[in-house]
């Protein structure tokens, strides 16, 4: 049967493990890489017993793919792995629901998953545009907080990335904008520069999103495109859009869905 994974938060049942008896010298690296070698995890956490359990620790690990998690524990449970005693790991098939479970992956685990199944060379992205639009909205609107900082210190940017998966004749844009305040101690290049790759990797955040992996059990991947119909970033071409930018009234604060946060070190801008 097929697994369809979304480059989203995973959620559902038969996604996480619960790994009972770690020893008081366990890692969530040792535990990453013992649980990896069955396929791309999305988190891994590690936890200190109660006190009425005993010293030593527990863990949660969770996978994108239900199969993945499934054979995991078929093989991890009641072996030793990296330590001397058995592990015991149980599938969690019943978990309550979080909010944060439906939101977007950032740029960096949406890049992970796709150079996972899809090969390093099996995507690429560009910037289609990058703009300044501090000030293209008013300041503050009535009967907003007035306490927001002044223009002159924030900058504020959009950019639109292409994603295209030329194996599977796919093509995707999103969109991200983001702002950022400046720090008089660092500058107003400092905080543009962040700007400008914090809207980067949303973008290419929101591009992801128009994408499902459809992965059969012989573990070849099918991909398939999601886009409304009504979405300009996919239909116009490249100067189009960027003219089209400069005279929408768009409200740019309703562009992006929300997503996991963002890490700027995990993002370079460079050969884009």
């Amino acid at each position: 049967m097929a697994e369809v994974l979304e480059f989203r938060v995973p959620a559902g049942p038969g996604r996480t493990l619960l790994v009972l008896g770690l020893e008081t010298d366990a890692t969530e690296h040792a535990l990453y890489l013992a649980f990896s070698a069955f396929g791309p995890l999305y988190s891994v956490r590690l936890h200190r017993n109660a006190v009425v359990a005993g010293p030593g620790f527990y863990a949660l690990v969770k996978y994108y793919s239900a199969r993945d998690a499934s054979r995991a524990q078929f093989a991890c449970n009641q072996q030793p792995l990296f330590q001397k005693s058995a592990l015991k790991v149980c599938l969690c098939t019943r978990q309550r629901p979080f909010p944060q479970q439906n939101l977007a992956l950032n740029s960096y685990k949406c890049q992970e998953l796709a150079n996972h199944y899809l090969g390093f060379n099996g995507w690429s992205s560009r910037i289609v545009t990058l703009q300044d639009i501090s000030g293209f909205e008013e300041e503050v609107n009535e009967g907003e907080d007035s306490r927001a900082l002044p223009e002159s210190q924030r900058c504020k940017y959009l950019c639109i990335q292409e994603l295209t998966l030329p194996q599977h004749s796919i093509c995707a844009r999103g969109v991200g904008v983001a702002e950022t305040p400046v720090d008089p101690s660092q500058g107003f290049v400092t905080a543009m520069r962040g700007a400008q790759k914090l809207a980067a990797q949303k973008a290419l955040s929101d591009a992801f999103q128009k994408i499902l992996l459809v992965v059969l059990e012989s573990g070849k991947v099918a991909v398939e495109f999601i886009s409304p119909q009504e979405d300009l970033v996919d239909c116009l071409a490249d100067e189009e859009l960027k003219g089209l930018l400069q005279v929408t009234d768009l409200s740019f604060s309703q562009l992006n869905p929300e997503g996991e946060e963002e890490i700027l070190s995990d993002f370079s801008m460079d050969g884009e």
